[in-house]
């Protein structure tokens, strides 16, 4: 891990901050000495992460509930403690085709992917365009420039996630306020555990990708940060990726549609 030059943001909030890569932009903030709040519903992993590290404070909430957006929201506009950069990094897949999959399952996924986030950021820009001053850096994926059967709810999610930031970044064009959308490709974390554990043993199929198309969290945090400090727009992380959300846009929606369905059930 490269040495961190310097963050204009002195304050953060990151959600999803127990593990993956919402872990990696906690630790990379701290490296930087950036104090940070980690929220999350492992309060065990949030526990560990401020004992080891400098300048943490843990706010344990469950953003598929109104009470767990309300906490973070009130901590989110809390005038005596701005933040500076919010991170909106929780959120979650659930792998598998739509009619088989627990309806509840899924507004949840929606709760967490699109709805908190949309909640959070609305209540972060107001003070921060009142200051003049901000971050935003919403967690997309790559699946949002394509939608991915077996993968409905998700895709779709993200999908939203990149529109409304990319709106929301001309919206706030002269403030002084930056929106960015970050959009991973395949990140070695646990979200293909999380996805896969509501399909029974038999029923799933797991895609084999190579290994050069996994990426890690700390390189995906990295280039995150890097690119909300520097004002881009759209962040995606790899130079495969980037071929991939370029060269999408030349290929018909329909056939995308129909290679995105044969890659997911390619392999066992």
């Amino acid at each position: 891990m490269g040495a961190v030059t310097g963050y204009p943001f002195r304050s953060a909030l990151v959600t999803g901050a127990s593990s993956g890569i919402g872990e990696a932009f906690v630790r990379r903030l701290a490296a930087d000495g950036v104090a940070t709040v980690v929220v999350a519903r492992r309060e065990d992993r949030l526990q560990a992460l401020a004992a080891e590290l400098a300048g943490v404070e843990v706010l344990v909430a469950d953003l598929a509930t109104d009470d767990g957006v309300a906490d973070v929201g009130a901590r989110v506009v809390d005038v005596a403690h701005p933040i500076d950069l919010l991170v909106n990094n929780a959120g979650f897949g659930t792998s598998g085709n739509v009619a088989g999959l627990e309806p509840e399952r899924l507004a949840d996924e929606v709760r967490v992917n699109a709805l908190a986030l949309t909640r959070l950021t609305a209540l972060a820009v107001r003070p921060m365009v009142a200051r003049r001053r901000g971050w935003l850096l919403n967690v997309s994926s790559v699946a949002g420039f394509q939608a991915v059967p077996g993968f409905a709810v998700y895709s779709a999610t993200k999908a939203y996630v990149t529109s409304f930031t990319e709106a929301l970044h001309e919206e706030l064009r002269g403030t002084g306020v930056q929106a960015t959308v970050l959009c991973p490709g395949l990140t070695r974390t646990e979200f293909t555990d999380v996805s896969r554990n509501v399909i029974p043993e038999g029923q799933r199929r797991d895609p084999w990708y190579p290994a050069a198309a996994w990426l890690t969290p700390e390189a995906v945090a990295t280039q995150g940060l890097r690119d909300v400090a520097n004002g881009v727009v759209v962040s995606v992380p790899g130079i495969a990726y980037r071929a991939f959300v370029a060269g999408s846009a030349l290929v018909p929606r329909g056939l995308r549609r129909r290679l995105a369905g044969q890659v997911r059930s390619s392999g066992r």
